[in-house]
């Protein structure tokens, strides 16, 4: 019996200690949940990589096309979409710079950088790829749009075709213009420089970003397409006679003094009998 009770109680013990840890174990367990209530659903490491996940890419500033408010695109790939704009209006640009000799180069730029390439706001309500305001003695159709003020007043076109047209005449019909129309036809960075400090835009980098996006596209090979297929002139020479002056000679060929000068390099109205004098 003795025995027996010994062994009893050495195996009762180990059951009471099981039960205890048991207790113990359901106690803890209570502990955690009500701690796990009190934590964010999210913890910092969550929140940090959620960020990074949103973050926009950074795109080297080179390939950047900054677009003001009015022309910002909406989820348009650029560089499709910049490509496909140039094949539709490109043969426009040519055409205006054989009429109006503004480079299509130039053109063709300030197109993709006011319309954000035909996908702004304003040139999908209006035609307007160019930006141009109403200004004084527009009697055509308007929309209004906030720009530099609210509710400002812009021109309306009834296709993209009168809107390139319209360009050109505003650089070609305007005297602050006028001084660029003395450039090379091809001087596609005297012209971005010139129109920015005529006051085309109010940005300080346009000159910069029309030079990129000439540069980027290689739009400067519409101005060499242009100038290669105009039809050369015919170089005429005269032999000057006694009693001849540049004005009778300019006379004789219709033409003036100045540009007899111009195309002889001449620094005086000076000549000498036998001289050899190009006349277009």
């Amino acid at each position: 019996m003795t025995n027996l009770t010994t062994n009893t109680k050495f195996i009762m013990k180990p059951s009471k200690i099981a039960i205890f840890i048991c207790i113990g174990l359901l106690l803890s367990c209570g502990s955690k949940k009500k701690i796990s209530k009190t934590q964010p659903s999210t913890s910092p490491i969550t929140e940090t990589i959620i960020q990074q996940e949103v973050k926009p890419v950074s795109i080297p500033e080179n390939q950047k096309i900054q677009i003001d408010n009015k022309s910002k695109p909406k989820n348009i790939n650029s560089t499709t979409s910049v490509h496909s704009y140039i094949e539709q209006y490109a043969s426009i640009a040519m055409d205006k710079m054989r009429e109006y000799n503004i480079p299509a180069s130039i053109t063709m730029a300030q197109g993709i950088l006011e319309s954000s390439y035909g996908n702004s706001d304003l040139t999908r309500s209006s035609n307007n790829h160019f930006g141009i305001k109403c200004h004084k003695g527009w009697t055509g159709k308007r929309v209004y749009y906030d720009d530099d003020e609210q509710g400002e007043c812009f021109r309306k076109y009834k296709k993209a075709e009168d809107s390139y047209r319209d360009h050109s005449l505003f650089l070609s019909q305007r005297k602050r213009y006028a001084t660029l129309f003395h450039l090379k036809k091809d001087d596609y960075k005297g012209w971005a420089h010139g129109l920015q400090k005529a006051g085309y835009a109010t940005d300080k980098r346009y000159a910069k970003k029309l030079i990129n996006l000439i540069e980027r596209y290689k739009l400067y090979q519409l101005d060499s397409n242009v100038l290669d297929n105009l039809p050369k002139s015919i170089s005429r020479f005269y032999k000057v006679k006694k009693g001849d002056t540049l004005y009778t000679i300019a006379k004789r060929f219709k033409t003036d003094v100045q540009t007899l000068k111009s195309i002889n390099k001449l620094t005086s109205n000076i000549i000498e009998v036998g001289q050899r004098l190009k006349v277009n």
